[in-house]
């Protein structure tokens, strides 16, 4: 079969992956856009709770909703968009990318100078969660749960227990409740939620569902369907607390112990992946360690708010129609022990032109703080936050006056707001 060539080729088309192919198009790219689905919006299309696009659109849109706006902008544009096809290999030639699609007309083979990385996340399952005991009926991620409520109109279980507080867990606790559910308790193994706040106010507190921080699933029992979970404590360090059990009698366990960035493409590329995101490492225009391939949305980093999954989606796309091969000058963005993570992890000077966006998560909650971009020791930019807190992630604009030089030390610094 003859190979297609096309400028750039996006992976995935959800926010991220929607956001880069418009981007990418209209700074004048050719741009196929490829998804496995059977349609556009990725997992907004089940998330029919409103929340999202507060920032980009000044308003609080259902998931469909904000999917709709994009799609629609994407067919103003010349995009060709390849639905229920997979991409099952991808190979770097040195000065273009040669990838192999698969669907159900056969295989397919395209040559694309750039490749945007915008395939999202995953959910961890009851085997990254270390839970023991049989494999009956009922335990459910918070993806698939809901999924079955909001897709197939199926309630997954009348008296549910949740394990994690990540926001999918929070959100589906409320939706199985206003669905006539009994959500029996919403259990954490760290000792604050790892959700937004927001969620917690509305989604638990508002419903009185309790939550159990310090807690964790450690064993499930039935045969066939599930019976029962056993609970038991944890201390600081995640480490089981023994004689703590507690048996509790239900019919489904919804699995929400957080998302994981899906790097199973960048692996093969041979791409570097940091130990702390669990995403590739990148530059300000969010291409990765390898040249001509970018990443974007949750395939980078998990956000928070899928606001900045678009804007990342943006950059990348418009980054990834004006690259060309070339050497790059990269410096570290360094960070000390009040981070939990920054991204991108390294700045490219030739490419350093307006804004970079600087997106991070604090070690612990903060209050009343100011955040420093120093460069070689002096402010370069700074911005209070009244509250910080890990599950959030949040978000500078910088602007590099200083002029940079591959021996420049950029490092960011919080300080106490007096």
């Amino acid at each position: 079969m003859l190979m297609s060539r096309v400028g750039v080729v996006v992976i995935g088309g959800g926010p991220a992956g929607l956001a880069a192919a418009i981007a990418a198009s209209v700074d004048g790219a050719s741009v196929l856009l490829v998804d496995r689905d059977t349609s556009l919006g990725g997992t907004l299309k089940q998330a029919i709770h409103n929340g999202f696009g507060a920032l980009r659109h000044g308003d609080r849109l259902t998931g469909p909703e904000y999917a709709f706006a994009d799609i629609s902008n994407l067919e103003q544009t010349n995009t060709f968009v390849m639905l229920q096809t997979s991409v099952t290999k991808v190979v770097n030639t040195g000065n273009s990318f040669q990838l192999t699609l698969c669907n159900r007309h056969g295989i397919v083979f395209v040559e694309a100078k750039c490749v945007v990385l915008a395939t999202g996340c995953i959910e961890r399952s009851a085997n990254h969660l270390s839970i023991h005991g049989s494999r009956p009926a009922g335990v459910f991620t918070a993806g698939s749960a809901q999924y079955y409520l909001n897709i197939l109109g199926q309630l997954p279980g009348k008296n549910c227990i949740i394990l994690g507080s990540s926001d999918p867990g929070l959100i589906i606790a409320r939706r199985l409740t206003l669905e006539g559910a009994r959500v029996l308790g919403v259990y954490e193994p760290s000792q604050s939620p790892a959700g937004l706040l927001q969620n917690v106010s509305e989604c638990l507190n508002d419903y009185f569902i309790p939550l159990h921080c310090g807690h964790t699933v450690t064993h499930v029992t039935g045969s066939g369907r599930l019976k029962s979970v056993i609970v038991q404590r944890v201390d600081k360090n995640l480490n089981v607390i023994r004689g703590s059990e507690n048996r509790i009698k239900c019919d489904s366990l919804i699995l929400a112990g957080g998302l994981i960035p899906d790097t199973e493409l960048a692996d093969s590329l041979g791409i570097p992946i940091s130990d702390v995101t669990d995403g590739p490492i990148c530059d300000q225009n969010f291409m990765t360690m390898t040249e001509g391939v970018f990443c974007c949305g949750n395939a980078l980093f998990i956000n928070s708010m899928v606001d900045y999954i678009s804007e990342c989606g943006k950059i990348a796309g418009q980054n990834a129609a004006r690259f060309m091969y070339g050497e790059r000058q990269l410096i570290s963005v360094s960070i000390n022990k009040d981070f939990l993570t920054v991204t991108p992890q390294y700045l490219d000077l030739g490419m350093l032109r307006g804004e970079a966006l600087l997106f991070f998560r604090p070690r612990e909650r903060r209050e009343n703080v100011i955040v420093k971009v120093l460069v070689n020791g002096q402010v370069e930019y700074s911005q209070e936050f009244l509250t910080l807190v890990p599950s959030e992630v949040e978000r500078l604009a910088v602007n590099f006056n200083t002029a940079l030089t591959p021996e420049s030390r950029v490092e960011l610094r919080m300080e106490n707001n007096i």
